[in-house]
């Protein structure tokens, strides 16, 4: 479903990535539930750590370890793959970020904090990433184990595709 375009997407709707919006606003919205997150669980958000999701906050894409190095080795937080790996596993460690195995990248993720069965929409074209509530998904999912024998302890589904302005300009 997309909002109108009179009506801007909502905060962790999946359009809100493929949509003009209010990109400060999110990324700012995002980092303040981070940081009361990490509060109430007594997380330690390291400036390393908070800058590593700046950074996959800046935009609506994932990012692979090394380029989230090359901006932190810029910015003088060390060039080390250590560096950028710690940050990242805390990250999706804490429900903060996403890996996204198709791009062996990682995003920022757009329920921090509620539990939620992600779906990622990833553009082929301009990489951006769109993560959709897959409750639907997860639930026939657990169905299908469930006749199994099988229990999941964990489930990503990403689909791949175009988002609404590349598969404009292919048109």
């Amino acid at each position: 479903m997309t909002d109108s375009p009179q009506t801007p997407p909502r905060p962790g709707d999946p359009a809100t990535a493929f949509t003009p919006h209010d990109h400060a606003a999110c990324a700012a919205d995002a980092l303040k539930r981070a940081e009361r997150l990490c509060a109430e669980t007594g997380a330690r958000f390291t400036p390393v750590r908070r800058r590593v999701l700046e950074l996959l906050l800046e935009h609506h894409r994932a990012m692979g370890a090394y380029e989230v190095l090359d901006r932190l080795a810029a910015e003088g937080f060390g060039h080390q793959p250590p560096v950028a790996y710690r940050a990242l596993e805390f990250l999706t460690d804490q429900g903060l970020a996403h890996r996204i195995r198709r791009l062996n990248a990682f995003a920022a993720c757009s329920h921090p904090g509620q539990a939620h069965a992600p779906v990622f929409l990833i553009c082929e074209a301009c990489h951006a990433v769109a993560e959709a509530t897959g409750i639907e998904v997860r639930t026939a999912l657990d169905g299908a184990a469930a006749e199994a024998g099988f229990t999941v302890a964990g489930a990503t589904l990403e689909a791949y595709g175009l988002c609404p302005t590349c598969r404009e300009k292919r048109a």
